[in-house]
């Protein structure tokens, strides 16, 4: 196209030449080189423009490419500051849970601290306690000894003559009598050589106001016999029948207060020793007089 207009120009002086007079003609292409030369500059200038609208197109490519990281790299900037303020809660909220376990521990350990203190507290009233019945016992101890020793002394010829024994097991006194020295078979009427024992029984306990006496009547495992059984229907009534006699004797002949007194049966329940041989049965059947602490105006312990 721009080559046809080119050539139109180079023949249209030609042509005016047969029409116009020489002036005009040089006017003409005065005019036609003017043009010529505007068309090469608007040529050029187009080309220049072209050129800048590619290089303006490409700028612009690139900086909407560039556009395109800085908003990826914004909403990630933005993803990472949500993501730091969610870090940023969860790790206030973990130091506020941290700070109320924190004051829930420390609570908790001034309440222990408050037991422990009062645990402490209560171990020490028990030490002095026990420090205080420590002495106590042992002073009850020594006095339970010092008795027995005044029992054992007292009765020394009885023991001998093993009309009785005396046993301090853990601070309880008892004195042991077997009933063949007491009794005769099937009777509760204490035989002559046992009321003598009884005597001088009866006299040194009567020295102990402190102590209550708890006769307790037992018996070996045979069965009441058949003459007996009207009487006696069983090791509890005879048990207890001897129990009775002893306590009788102790208050009516020996002047012993009857509230210091305590009669009871155990029929064959209380054995020292098996009933399967005759010397066995022989030391089952007895009676055993306790000495336990007397209050007056109290029951005995």
């Amino acid at each position: 196209m721009r080559r046809k207009f080119i050539i139109f120009l180079t023949v249209l002086p030609l042509v005016l030449g047969a029409c116009v007079s020489k002036n005009s003609y040089q006017q003409k292409v005065n005019e036609a080189e003017l043009l010529s030369r505007d068309v090469a500059q608007l040529t050029a200038d187009t080309k220049l423009l072209r050129q800048e609208k590619v290089e303006l197109q490409n700028e612009l490519s690139t900086l909407n490419n560039r556009l395109v990281e800085v908003l990826q790299q914004n909403s990630k900037l933005q993803r990472d500051l949500l993501a730091a303020h969610a870090d940023q809660e969860r790790q206030e909220g973990n130091l506020t849970r941290h700070q109320r376990q924190l004051a829930a521990k420390q609570d908790q350990l001034s309440d222990m601290q408050q037991t422990n203190d009062q645990l402490l507290a209560t171990i020490e009233e028990l030490n002095q306690k026990l420090a205080k019945e420590k002495i106590a016992r042992e002073a009850r101890l020594a006095k339970v000894k010092n008795t027995y020793n005044q029992l054992v002394d007292a009765l020394e010829d009885e023991i001998k003559r093993g009309e009785l024994t005396i046993s301090n097991l853990e601070g309880r006194l008892s004195v042991n009598l077997l009933n063949k020295i007491l009794f005769d078979s099937g009777r509760t009427e204490i035989k002559p050589a046992g009321l003598k024992v009884m005597q001088s029984l009866g006299d040194v306990l009567n020295k102990f106001p402190d102590k209550a006496l708890q006769v307790e009547g037992h018996t070996d495992n045979v069965q009441i016999s058949s003459r007996l059984i009207e009487r006696f229907p069983s090791n509890w009534e005879l048990s207890t029948a001897r129990a009775t006699s002893v306590v009788h004797f102790l208050q009516d002949k020996v002047g012993l207060p009857g509230e210091r007194l305590v009669a009871a049966g155990y029929s064959e329940y209380q054995p020292v020793v098996s009933n399967d041989e005759a010397e066995g049965r022989a030391q089952n059947r007895r009676i055993q007089i306790l000495l336990v602490p007397y209050k007056k105006d109290a029951p005995a312990e």
